[in-house]
């Protein structure tokens, strides 16, 4: 599939919403309404960590959104040809690790998210589940704020894919 920027990555499979009745499950990422009603071919009716991926990656300015386990082991991602998943991945326990310990030290409670910026975009990493973070590497023009608030917003509903 070929994105907004000309780029290439993994297949999509959420679908856009259409004016018409709908009785699965929806999301609403940003601007972007999802209707995650799974393709003709697909299995099952339930949305999957793969949608969820898929409607992540899709936003504009988002390089990456991968799923990994607690020990940095993808579970699953779509990233620009550019990155390498599994490197990234490997990278989060040790700074959710530095988090939580600088959380425990302020008294802040569990660790949930953080944002970290660099010259060239911002990373925001948080906790999906007991089991699982979430990864999301943006450009520059990607839109940080709503991308925080959709993964507030929606915590509920993405625990409940992992």
């Amino acid at each position: 599939m070929v994105g907004s920027e000309g780029n290439t990555w993994k297949e999509v499979t959420a679908q856009p919403v259409s004016g018409q009745a709908h009785t699965g499950p929806r999301m609403q990422f940003g601007a972007t309404s999802l209707d995650f009603t799974p393709l003709g071919k697909q299995r099952s009716a339930m949305p999957t960590i793969r949608d969820l991926v898929s409607a992540i990656r899709r936003r504009n300015g988002v390089d990456a959104a991968l799923i990994l386990g607690r020990d940095g082991l993808l579970i699953d991602g779509a990233t620009d040809p550019v990155l390498d998943p599994d490197s990234l991945a490997a990278h989060v326990p040790s700074l959710v690790q530095a988090a939580i310990e600088m959380g425990t030290a302020a008294s802040r409670g569990e660790f949930a998210l953080m944002v970290q910026e660099y010259s060239a975009g911002t990373l925001v990493i948080t906790a999906v589940s007991p089991h699982a973070f979430l990864l999301v590497v943006l450009r520059p023009d990607g839109d940080l704020a709503e991308l925080v608030y959709d993964l507030r917003r929606f915590r509920a509903q993405i625990a409940a894919l992992v």
